[in-house]
């Protein structure tokens, strides 16, 4: 198999990837058109599951960097969709053009597995925003991750829309900071902050971006992501996310929520359509293996972090969001259960009305917190029962927004 990488003139293996199969098996590779002088001047190694196919990148040749700091750089990423996989591939493309060796592993690959860290080598942890913070692999990869000494850098993509000519810029929340902390109490210095505006995936709250908008923002954002790693490389700091502090700080709140709470009770409402031909894609598919088998369709466990990887990558648009249903049952959950339940309580003198009219907010919000997931399991084991009859089906499916065919899926591109 012969593989094109722009600026990389040797390889010694490389793990490539078709939809992201199973499971990961090093592929030989042979480079073409290097030179003998240069045969053995860089390494690259991409780290990602086995295939046939071959990845051929058409794009320009990356300007390398001018002197760069730093021998080895070792990225860390991890991708629902692809967008933080294109950064980190970037990012390893403009390396290697400089001459640096460079390692990118794949998170949902190495899982608990910890790979040698060499003490001069520069650290990069390229992953999405979820919530206004970073994914959830990615928080318990880096809670687990070694102590060290070695510089690092943490690049977020955050939700960019277009809007005629413009670029808009998402809001990271505490997406940086809070693996900034946990790196920084580790013994690691910080080297780079940098927020990255890739298009928006998160097509349960809206439709897919055009092709025309996303691959405007990609390209805008790929010219960003070859200024950074070149001006990382050199040694220089950069730290971009500080500009967005204030705002970040605004949004935090939400961050937190979303972590203990909002995660479990999105993960509720995805479903199969009827269209689905149980082919099990979006299982063997899924980063952080969310997904399985209950009655014979698919099933999202509490495990699922909306990386919206199975809805944007079903061939037969079959994955929808519930709308219908998820207002339903989280008015439930949130409104009418709390309340009964807190009813019930004072008619049999649980509590009194004294106590209830004095800290109503603080009682209602308790009991929110402590019986609001378990209705939504309820909720949705029900439904997915009911969703094998046909009729129940369609009209599950009727309430989603997603079944239109203008809410487009995204996926961003892979070379």
């Amino acid at each position: 198999m012969t593989e094109y990488f722009p600026g990389i003139a040797h390889l010694h293996f490389i793990m490539v990837r078709d939809s992201y199969s199973w499971p990961y098996t090093p592929v030989p590779v042979t480079i073409t058109n290097v030179s003998p002088a240069n045969k053995m001047k860089n390494t690259y190694l991409w780290l990602e599951p086995a295939t046939n196919t071959t990845i051929s990148h058409k794009n320009r040749k990356p300007m390398p960097p001018e002197k760069p700091q730093y021998t080895r750089l070792i990225i860390f990423y991890f991708s629902g969709t692809g967008n933080a996989r294109l950064a980190a591939r970037k990012i390893a493309e403009v390396a290697g053009a400089g001459g640096v060796e460079t390692v990118v592993y794949n998170i949902a690959v190495l899982k608990r597995d910890r790979p040698g860290i060499p003490q001069n080598a520069l650290l990069g942890f390229c992953f999405p925003t979820h919530g206004f913070n970073a994914a959830p692999s990615l928080l318990n990869f880096v809670f687990r991750f070694p102590k060290g000494k070695n510089r690092v850098f943490l690049l977020n993509t955050r939700a960019g829309l277009k809007a005629g000519k413009l670029h808009i810029a998402g809001i990271g929340g505490l997406a940086l900071w809070v693996p900034a902390l946990m790196l920084l109490f580790k013994g690691y210095r910080i080297a780079g902050l940098r927020p990255l505006d890739l298009p928006s995936n998160w097509i349960s709250l809206h439709p897919g971006l055009t092709k025309n908008a996303v691959d405007f923002i990609a390209a805008r954002c790929e010219r960003t992501l070859e200024k950074f790693t070149r001006r990382i490389l050199t040694g220089k700091p950069v730290l971009n996310g500080l500009y967005w502090l204030p705002l970040d700080i605004a949004v935090s709140p939400i961050a937190p929520a979303y972590y203990f709470f909002g995660r479990y009770a999105l993960a509720k409402t995805f479903f199969a359509s009827s269209e689905c031909n149980n082919c099990g894609l979006c299982i063997k598919n899924c980063p952080v293996q969310a997904i399985k088998t209950v009655d014979d369709r698919p099933y999202w466990t509490y495990d699922c972090e909306s990386c919206m990887r199975c809805m944007n990558h079903c061939s037969r648009r079959a994955i929808e969001t519930a709308h219908g249903f998820s207002f339903l049952i989280w008015w439930l959950a949130f409104s009418v259960v709390p309340a009964a339940i807190l009813k019930a309580l004072a008619n049999h003198d649980f509590i009194t009305s004294a106590l209830l009219r004095e800290y109503s907010g603080l009682l209602f919000n308790t009991t929110v917190f402590l019986t609001g997931l378990i209705v939504i399991f309820f909720g949705y084991r029900i439904l997915h029962f009911f969703l094998r009859y046909r009729w129940i089906n369609k009209i599950v499916t009727f309430s989603s927004f997603t079944r239109f065919k203008f809410w487009n899926r995204y996926r961003m591109k892979e070379g």
